[in-house]
């Protein structure tokens, strides 16, 4: 059949139409996906991350604040000085040779920065770095000789030996007196099991014993064993490789009828994962998290909503303490450079990173950093019960403050 011009001037029209409305969907759709950096025409920020969650004992989640984080700063916050900010991750496998070559990337790619991830074997990255004048920024300092000095890095948490202290004393305030606890066997775990802890055992009055568990073929049911055979009063774990060991471990020592305190270190998500077994657990965190919003400040609750949807908008992302630490530590960072006059360099991001005093950290205590004998801003921390509706509150209702006595005997710690 023939169409006459007018049907098809007709039939042309309605085709624009419907190209128009499904233009007006795909450009909404482009902006739903778009990149909120696009819309920052500042000088980019460009950071280094040592990205955790591989190897055989990897920290996830730590990728997933660090995206959302990446997102929330130049969404929400404008970035940096009106610029976006960049990040070049670098996958980590615990390794110093791997944590070399990261080192190497990020000198090549112009960082002014390294976010450390909760790594084991950050320290193999600050030759580079520090040559090439570009510092290092994380949380805890899981290595603890890149904790041991202050010298070309910040840490916004408290060092390792606070968590551990805090921990320690709060047991003893609570009349839980012996204690049993297990690390995964690194040359690093060894300082902290054979060194540390019967140091911190004999200052603070408790009967503390350490365990080790392989970091490559752990097997929990045998760990819970060695833990329970004494009873103490708390068993559990100094730090945890993944949020999976704390399940294995909490419902092994729960079947074997052991009804003290676990506890599980950072972890978190083994609460939903095995509640009945949980309660009565205790944990520790350098930040607030999303189960304790009820008994926190109230100008922590509207942080605490903004991390949680961004931390669960990352597709296939994995939530617990270090998507909410790693977040706050990319937060902080970029509130703490924002408003800083001249460009950002390796040099100016770490004075003024060392020049904070009383900074209000992003889910954390206020940060005052620049000591000559720590690289840590803080040594405050928090330690949670776990309740038995799944929720935790804070021992002592906010922020611990480790006796200053105690943690003067361990370098860098103070």
């Amino acid at each position: 059949m023939r169409k006459t011009a007018a049907s098809l001037r007709i039939t042309a029209a309605l085709a624009a139409a419907v190209l128009a409305l499904a233009g007006c969907g795909s450009d909404g759709g482009s902006e739903a996906d778009a990149d909120p950096a696009e819309e920052l025409d500042g000088t980019p920020v460009k950071v280094g991350f040592l990205n955790p969650s591989g190897g055989p004992v990897p920290q996830p989640g730590a990728d997933t604040g660090a995206e959302a984080a990446v997102d929330y700063i130049n969404g929400e916050l404008g970035g940096i000085n009106g610029g976006p900010l960049e990040m070049i991750p670098c996958d980590t496998d615990t390794t110093p040779e791997k944590a070399q070559a990261c080192a190497n990337t990020f000198v090549e790619e112009g960082v002014v920065a390294v976010m450390d991830g909760y790594n084991l074997s950050s320290s193999a990255t600050l030759p580079t770095l520090t040559a090439a004048g570009i510092p290092l920024v994380g949380m805890i300092p899981f290595d603890s000789v890149a904790g041991s000095k202050a010298e070309g890095r910040v840490f916004f948490a408290a060092p390792q030996a606070s968590f551990l202290v805090g921990a320690l004393e709060a047991f003893k305030e609570q009349g839980k007196d012996s204690v049993t606890l297990a690390l995964v066997d690194t040359p690093s775990s060894h300082q902290t099991i054979d060194t540390l802890l019967p140091v911190l055992a004999k200052a603070l009055g408790i009967d503390a014993k350490g365990v080790y568990f392989s970091p490559t073929n752990p097997n929990f049911t045998a760990l819970a064993a060695t833990i329970a055979k004494d009873d103490p009063a708390v068993g559990g774990l100094v730090a945890s490789p993944n949020e999976g060991a704390c399940t294995a471990l909490v419902q092994s020592l729960r079947q074997l009828k052991y009804d003290g305190t676990i506890f599980t270190a950072a972890c978190t998500e083994y609460i939903e994962a095995a509640p009945k077994e949980a309660a009565g657990g205790a944990l520790y965190s350098s930040t607030w998290l999303p189960a304790a919003r009820d008994d926190a400040p109230e100008e922590v609750k509207d942080d605490l909503k903004a991390a949680e949807d961004a931390i669960t908008s990352v597709e296939d992302g994995t939530g617990g303490y270090y998507a909410y630490g790693t977040f706050a530590q990319f937060v902080t960072f970029a509130k703490a450079l924002d408003g800083v006059e001249g460009e950002l360099t390796g040099e100016t991001v770490l004075s003024t990173l060392k020049g904070l005093k009383d900074f209000p950290s992003f889910l954390g205590p206020n940060l005052t950093c620049g000591s000559p004998t720590s690289p840590n801003c803080t040594t405050e921390m928090l330690l949670f019960d776990v309740e038995e509706d799944g929720s935790i509150k804070p021992v002592g209702g906010d922020f611990r403050q480790p006796v200053p006595e105690v943690l003067a005997q361990i370098p860098g710690a103070t």
